[in-house]
């Protein structure tokens, strides 16, 4: 059984969506951020980062004890190898993907974050949030680029490199950031969002912080 310590964060729900996706049993076991469960001792054994998600197999592929693995971008490549989907196995296309996973730790993950973080700033600071948007729209602007060309992020199958774009992009609004100016972008999203795995992984995700 592979479980999956998360909260109802964009980071966590990239985990049920691949696991969904792949057809993998699992479970969610929540940590709840804001009383602090991340910074406990059991949890930081787990991941000395004091971050979610984190994912234990018990069954890994390789029959050696169980994985413990964070970060979720790793945990992406981890279940597309141990199930043999969502990662073509070599050449161009796997570069691709990855290309994609590092422009995405690099660049548009920082840039969400530093624009939630300017969201609930107290005082508000419209300088600091209008940058952090600015930021935002430079690195939606590259992936509108990116779909024009191809019916996902890494070329024309779906991947997780769609999965780990898709984690921040689901909370665009919240941060005030908006679709409208990037067309491909928004075709994406609203296959993606739709996808009937991405639609349970949301609601099992979200049901974490009830």
């Amino acid at each position: 059984m592979i479980e999956v310590f998360a909260f109802a964060t964009p980071n966590s729900v990239k985990v049920p969506i691949a696991l969904e996706e792949m057809g993998l049993d699992y479970r969610l076991v929540p940590v709840n951020l804001r009383q602090g469960e991340q910074k406990t001792v059991a949890f930081k054994e787990m991941n000395l980062n004091a971050k979610v998600p984190v994912l234990v197999d018990r069954a890994p592929k390789s029959g050696d004890g169980k994985v413990v693995l964070s970060e979720s971008a790793a945990i992406l490549v981890y279940l597309a190898e141990k199930s043999g989907q969502l990662l073509p196995a070599e050449g161009a296309r796997r570069g691709k993907v990855f290309e994609q996973l590092f422009f995405h730790a690099s660049g548009l993950s920082p840039a969400f974050l530093q624009a939630f973080l300017a969201s609930i700033q107290s005082p508000p600071q419209p300088e600091a949030k209008e940058r952090a948007l600015a930021e935002v729209d430079r690195a939606l602007g590259v992936l509108n680029h990116v779909l024009e060309h191809h019916k996902y992020v890494a070329g024309n199958e779906y991947s997780i490199a769609d999965i780990a774009h898709f984690g921040w992009i689901w909370r665009h609004q919240a941060i005030g950031a908006s679709l409208d100016k990037f067309p491909n972008l928004r075709r994406w999203y609203g296959e993606v969002s739709t996808r009937p795995a991405v639609v349970a992984a949301i609601a099992k995700t979200l049901a974490l912080a009830q």
